[in-house]
Formats: structure tokens, sequence, C-alpha cells
């Protein structure tokens, strides 16, 4: 019984060690961000059938045509934001809770929103589980932001929009950082950093990806 878990031990602990040089290859090299991404549990936040590829650098179905984004481009939307304890962030897409794990240690508090009212639910008992205390949730549409909380030190946006949303533009804070895929076609979206600053928005592409749209509540029909 001792060699089985231990043995157990070892897998899981050689799983997370890949992952950690997943991130290294794709240039993550903040070490608070990759301490945060090895102590989260992954397969917390992946379906059951899917959960021997949690530490697998790809990107997983996570119901509702949603998924989990493959963990090199989790660290890299993460690291980009520059994230200290005083930032207020705004995430928009909660998904599976994943990614707002993930910014949870590295920020003051994360607002998130998730227009699939089944996945914020399934998130929030992940978080409860997990003891995530600084996480504040809703359901509604993300291309609206959370005017009643704004502005925000930063905001990530987990789906792929057309162009940087001006509305979310609005809601980021002068000095702040915005992290958006864009682009709508059926190939590869391009990773934003936005800069907000005195004489505009200042974008610097970071990497090609492949995300889910960011749909306005509207067009979905709920």
């Amino acid at each position: 019984m001792n060699y089985d878990i231990s043995q157990k031990i070892s897998v899981a602990e050689k799983l997370k060690m890949e992952l950690v040089l997943a991130l290294r290859r794709a240039g993550i090299t903040d070490p608070d961000v990759v301490a945060t991404m090895e102590g989260v549990p992954r397969e917390a936040f992946v379906p059951e059938a899917f959960q021997h590829k949690s530490y697998e650098d790809i990107t997983l179905p996570i119901g509702h045509h949603q998924t989990l984004s493959q963990p090199a481009v989790v660290g890299l939307m993460t690291e980009a934001l520059e994230l200290d304890d005083r930032k207020k962030v705004l995430e928009v897409g909660t998904g599976s809770g994943y990614q707002t794990a993930i910014l949870s240690p590295l920020c003051r508090r994360v607002y998130s929103i998730e227009r699939h009212a089944p996945l914020l639910a399934e998130a929030e008992k992940r978080f409860e589980q997990l003891r995530i205390r600084n996480v504040t949730t809703k359901v509604g549409d993300g291309t609206l932001g959370w005017d009643a909380q704004a502005p925000f030190e930063r905001i990530i946006v987990t789906a792929a929009a057309a162009d940087v949303p001006p509305i979310l533009a609005d809601q980021l804070s002068l000095g702040g950082i915005m992290i958006v895929p864009i682009g709508l076609t059926d190939d590869f979206q391009t990773i934003l950093k936005v800069v907000k600053t005195d004489h505009g928005l200042e974008t610097d592409e970071l990497r090609d990806v492949r995300f889910v749209p960011l749909i306005p509540e509207e067009a979905t029909g709920t």
C-alpha cells in the first residue's frame, strides 16, 4: 500500500515537473507565476474524462462549447499582466475557474464574469473547495465589463474579440494592462498586451493562439 501511494505521488510530481518545463519552453520565467501554476491542481478544473491529460500542455474541453486553455497560454497571459498584491483584476470568461485560481494568489482581488451559468456554478464550487476567497463572480455579458467595480488595474479576456473591446478599455485604469486575444477567424488569433496611457492605448503582440469567440449576450439568445 505504501508503495502504491508513493508511486502515485511520484507520478504527480513528474507531471508537474513536465508542466514547469513546458512553461519555461514557452518563455515564462516569472517565479511567482510558475510556482502558482505548479501549486494549483489543474485536474480539479478538468472534466473527469480528461483528468489524465490535466498536466499536458494542451487545450481541453470543459462543456458548453468552451475550452480550458493550454497551461503555456495561461502562464503567458498571467505573466504579461504584471501582477502584484495591490492589483484589482477583471477576468472576462471564468470558464472552469482555472485561470481565476491562478490569478487569485497573485493579486488583491479578482472580479470574474461568465455568461454560462452552469459553468460558473461549477467554478464557484471549486473555489470553495480550494478555499479561494478573493474572487467575486457573476453571470453576465463579459463584453460589458463590470462597471460597478471599475476601474480595474488589470483586465484579462479569455475569449477572442474582433478588436480591443472599447467598454473594457474604458474600465481600465490609467497605466493599466489588458490582455486580450484578437481575431475571429477559424485560424489563429493574436494575444495583445494593451497598456492605457495618457496618449491612448498602446499594444504589443505576444503570441498566436486559438480561443473561442467573445460573444455579446444578445448574440447568444440567452
